[in-house]
């Protein structure tokens, strides 16, 4: 990162990646990807995780379950990294992961590797002091968990993975939920109260099987999926008055 800085390199950041569209056109610079940062260290005695922000969520879930440690049953089917997922304060089941970290380890702008506590971290529905200031680059968290019963937290990780089987369209590929849910109501219930279920621009489809999804049915590119998402935008605040944003 400071050799980058130095030379004038532009450069981001991302987990798994799995949450962003990336722009079709060129792009001049570095993408630094922390899927080495992948080690896990479990502390039962304390009810404590710590991970590595490369690590995938539903490869920690397993970890924390079958460690006998409970919480973060939610975010079992969130094809994100850790610090991805606390960057944007991940979150399923009315539960978000932010709600369950003890501290985050960062590198700061000065290159100084520092421990946030979870009282200094400001965090709401889908979003973090980390996502809206972009100061640091989360490299591990500490997680405080409790203890629990791994028969019981298998059983609820398979109920919630046949639901989004039932529920979502991982037949295709996808951004995962493209709209926040606003208060007291659901997107993709505003967006199937539009009409817009199936509705596409180029290979870009809102998916009838859940509107809140927006898949790659046809070699979409990012244009098409950007075209789309502002459509579905438009045409709800149109309809309904309610402005969505996106997640």
């Amino acid at each position: 990162v400071k050799i980058l800085k130095e030379k004038g390199i532009a450069f981001f950041v991302i987990g798994n990646g799995s949450n962003i569209v990336l722009n079709d056109k060129y792009y001049d610079g570095v993408v630094i990807k922390l899927d080495k940062l992948c080690g896990i260290q479990i502390h039962k005695d304390m009810n404590m995780v710590y991970a590595e922000a490369g690590v995938m969520l539903p490869v920690l879930v397993n970890e924390t379950v079958n460690n006998e440690l409970t919480g973060l049953e939610f975010a079992g089917g969130i094809p994100g990294t850790v610090g991805g997922s606390v960057y944007g304060n991940a979150g399923a089941y009315n539960a978000c992961i932010l709600d369950y970290v003890s501290s985050v380890t960062v590198l700061d702008e000065e290159y100084n590797i520092k421990v946030i506590p979870h009282e200094e971290i400001k965090y709401g529905y889908r979003s973090s002091n980390f996502k809206e200031e972009k100061k640091y680059i989360i490299l591990a968290v500490k997680f405080f968990l409790k203890e629990g019963d791994k028969e019981s937290s298998l059983e609820v990780l398979e109920k919630r993975k046949e639901k989004r089987v039932e529920t979502q369209p991982l037949e295709y590929p996808s951004a995962g939920s493209v709209f926040r849910n606003p208060d007291g109501d659901f997107a993709g219930r505003l967006i199937e109260s539009c009409n817009l279920k199936g509705y596409s621009i180029g290979g870009a489809e809102v998916s009838s099987k859940h509107a809140n999804f927006i898949i790659n049915k046809d070699n979409a590119s990012s244009k098409d999926i950007y075209d789309l998402i502002m459509y579905v935008h438009d045409a709800v605040l149109e309809k309904t008055k309610v402005d969505l944003i996106i997640e």
